[in-house]
This record gives structure tokens, sequence and C-alpha cells, in this order.
């Protein structure tokens, strides 16, 4: 499959599970806005699971390039910052990937209907586990620089996950669909220095 069929299948999804909701669209729907025969939709997509998969990855990953976020060198970003420092702006990276247009969107439709659709589920659980993999290697990074102390960094770095996709979850429940890091930052800058004050080394 090109990549540019790919996206035009991608973006096409996207739109009618935005205005329809995931459960509501079908692969006869798809393949009608794409303008293809449904078989050749699934010359491309083995089932509706896989084209939600596959959507998920992609515009994770365009999000990723759109909000400039890289491979991490801690060495670099830990540099005369204090833990509170690096976790701010590290929350407010993936706030900010987030918030890119295509992936805030499809956020949405899943978020709407992650206790009632299986695959938005899966999806819902799968962010979640990117995210704790990744804060457990910045905690451990944290750790070894001495800029924080964890008993145990794996299950703090599984409660700092939560926490903040429980925030992002409050963020669009309050602010009508629009997830910013700027909406209550408050809330989100308490719990920080909490965290930062009881894990201080």
């Amino acid at each position: 499959m090109s990549d540019t069929r790919k996206k035009e299948i991608i973006m096409a999804t996207l739109e009618l599970t935005a205005n329809k909701g995931l459960g509501n669209v079908s692969m006869n729907m798809i393949a009608d806005k794409v303008g293809i025969k449904k078989p050749s939709l699934y010359n491309h997509f083995a089932s509706k699971e896989e084209l939600v998969e596959t959507m998920y990855q992609f515009l994770r990953e365009e999000a990723k390039k759109n909000a400039n976020v890289g491979a991490i060198d801690y060495t670099a970003i830990f540099a005369g910052k204090s833990a509170l420092e690096i976790l701010k702006m590290m929350v407010g990276e993936y706030f900010n990937m987030n918030q890119q247009e295509h992936m805030l969107n499809f956020y949405k439709v899943i978020y709407s209907e992650r206790s009632l659709n299986p695959m938005a589920a899966k999806i819902v659980a799968e962010e979640t586990d990117k995210m704790i993999i990744a804060t457990k290697q910045l905690f451990y990074a944290m750790e070894v620089h001495k800029l924080l102390h964890f008993t145990n960094p794996d299950m703090s770095a599984v409660s700092f996950a939560m926490t903040i996709h429980g925030l992002m979850d409050y963020e669009l429940d309050q602010s009508n669909g629009k997830c910013s890091y700027e909406t209550d930052k408050n809330l989100l800058d308490d719990y920080l220095k909490w965290f930062c004050e009881e894990n201080a080394v």
C-alpha cells in the first residue's frame, strides 16, 4: 500500500469517526468516503480493527514529528534544570503531542467511546502502556542523576502516568474536548510540585 493511499484511508476514517463515532462507522462507509470498492479496502486492511490500530500508530508518529518529539538525550535535557522543571517540560511536550490536530481528534473519539467499544479501550490501554514505559525510563534516569529518589521507581511511574492521563481526561471534560497544558495549570503544577517534594533526594 502506498503511503498516499494509506494516509487517504486514515484521514477519511478519522473524519467519519469524528462525526459519527467509531462504533457507527463501517468499512462500507470508509470505502465510499475514499471512493474505492469495499474489496479494495480489504486489500489494504484485513479488518476495521487493523485499520484503527494502524490509524493510531500513524497519527501518533505524525503528532510526534509535528511536536518535535524525538530521541531523548537525558544528560542534555537535565543540564541545569530542577526535577520540577524537567517534569513540567516532559509533561508539556506530551500534552503538546496530543494537542496536534489529527491526534487530538482521534483521542477525543477514542476517549469518548473507551467504555463501550473494545477497539477504543485497547487503544487507550496501549497509549497508557507507552506512557508508563517512557515514564519508567525518565524516572530511572532522574534517579541516576540524583534529581529524584524513588522507593519503587516502577510503581511511581505507573502512578505518575495514570495521574497525568487522568488530568488529560479532566482537561478534555472541562474544556469541551480541547486538551491543553495551560487549561488548568494550577492543578497540574500543584501535583508536580507535590510529586517532587514526595520524591526529593
